[in-house]
């Protein structure tokens, strides 16, 4: 029996130290507690006030013990030091865990929140009930994060009995595609998801997914969801959608582009409402097409020392703008060297919102060094990589002539040699019908 209760005795201390490993693989997040400062109402600017704060988490809910063993540092108020329990572990992802001693921080921001029935009509009934439940009366806070590398972006609403500093997360919003590039004319997936708390009364009292696109000033609806009602918001986007069965069964409010264009570039923002809740994050979408590039004249003709000769490089089909033209020349020696960005025209966009762009080159055999010839080649970096199309050019009438310098000047003395032999063919003629001409006359 003593045997027994030795081993239910280690097992317990195992499953203890289990527990409190597996609470500890959730990280410590040092955020800035933002809020407005008190007395400063209206307006266009309001002042805000930070504050260092910071979250200790676990996936379990914290006793009186866990909390005595932890020690915050002494530069941070204690006002501003939670104990945040998160069931689903949103925030216990190894990108906003980094390694101990690590220089690289992940961003996190804490704000108060309000609890609000949302105004979008595609979110409207889930409030259809103008009393305020009980449930809202609490402290409400809302957690912006974002893990390093850019590999987790995540929103969080959290709830704390009034006046304790035990929020547990109520909703939590995240992407693992905070930066997507795609090719011009491919599918897209931009990451979402969402976990709502089961054990919280709003659970099950149905939610709303919306899509909006944001660039420059621009905005639009891509998508918008009503999950109470089972129905979609009438937008003009065309190609957008959202996989339902997903979106019930996991929570993936994931948004699928089927084709992928250049006016598709920008920022989208998933928006999850909840009953007078509501948590969003945002995506960058960069739809990024290499340039496509020709040369002309098409093939180079050849070049005589001291001749001009004027090339044109065209990129066309690229996106983004931004794109470096450049021109390489590589001799007969087998060295290269740069011949400069040329004449540089401006961007001309097509129809697809694609943009062209060329330059022009001028060679000059004798100024430029360009012996016998050799490859030009037009170089076009961008952020799609960088692309390159080569011309040869042959240079004749220079020392050590090439091939191409040896048929020409076979083909000249062959026509040379016929023009002489026609000329002597025609006077030897002609003297001789004067010779006979003579000899007739004389007899």
């Amino acid at each position: 029996m003593s045997e027994i209760s030795t081993i239910y005795k280690i097992s317990i201390i195992i499953f203890t130290l289990f527990c409190r490993a597996s609470g500890s693989g959730c990280p410590v997040l040092e955020c800035w507690f933002v809020q407005e400062k008190p007395g400063h109402g209206g307006g266009f600017s309001v002042p805000m006030s930070q504050e260092k704060s910071l979250m200790f988490i676990r996936t379990e809910a914290y006793s009186e013990d866990t909390m005595s063993e932890l020690h915050p540092p002494a530069d941070i108020s204690p006002s501003r030091v939670y104990y945040v329990s998160d069931p689903a572990g949103t925030f216990c992802s190894a990108a906003l865990n980094p390694p101990k001693g690590s220089v690289n921080k992940p961003k996190c921001e804490i704000n108060p929140f309000m609890p609000h029935a949302s105004m979008v009509r595609w979110s409207s009934a889930l409030t259809d009930s103008a009393q305020s439940p009980v449930y809202l009366q609490a402290d409400w806070f809302s957690v912006a994060a974002q893990g390093l590398d850019e590999q987790l972006t995540l929103s969080n609403i959290m709830r704390a009995p009034s006046a304790s500093k035990e929020p547990k997360v109520i909703l939590s919003v995240s992407s693992k595609t905070a930066l997507v590039r795609s090719r011009l004319g491919e599918p897209v997936l931009l990451d979402c998801g969402f976990w709502v708390d089961p054990s919280s009364p709003v659970h099950g009292s149905g939610f709303s997914v919306e899509w909006r696109y944001q660039f420059r000033g621009e905005g639009r609806l891509v998508l918008a969801y009503d999950g109470k009602n089972d129905r979609f918001a009438e937008t003009s986007e065309t190609g957008a959608e959202i996989d339902i069965t997903s979106l019930y069964q996991t929570g993936n409010a994931s948004l699928i582009l089927e084709e992928s264009q250049v006016r598709h570039s920008g920022t989208y923002i998933c928006t999850v409402y909840l009953p007078h809740l509501l948590a969003q994050v945002a995506v960058d979408l960069e739809i990024v097409e290499p340039p496509s590039l020709s040369i002309y004249p098409s093939p180079l003709p050849l070049l005589v020392p001291g001749q001009l000769l004027l090339i044109q490089c065209e990129a066309s089909g690229f996106a983004p703008h931004t794109l470096d033209l450049g021109w390489e020349f590589t001799g007969a020696d087998g060295k290269s060297r740069s011949l400069g960005q040329g004449g540089v025209t401006g961007h001309r966009q097509a129809s697809d919102g694609t943009f062209s762009q060329s330059s022009r080159l001028e060679l000059d055999s004798g100024k430029m060094r360009l012996g016998r010839g050799g490859d030009v080649t037009c170089v076009a970096k961008h952020d799609g990589g960088t692309r390159r199309a080569t011309a040869t050019l042959s240079v004749i009438g220079v020392s050590a002539p090439s091939i191409e310098d040896s048929m020409a000047m076979v083909a000249v003395a062959l026509l040379l040699y016929g023009m002489i032999k026609f000329l002597y063919w025609t006077f030897s003629s002609s003297d001789s019908s004067d010779t006979e001409l003579k000899d007739k006359k004389e007899k």
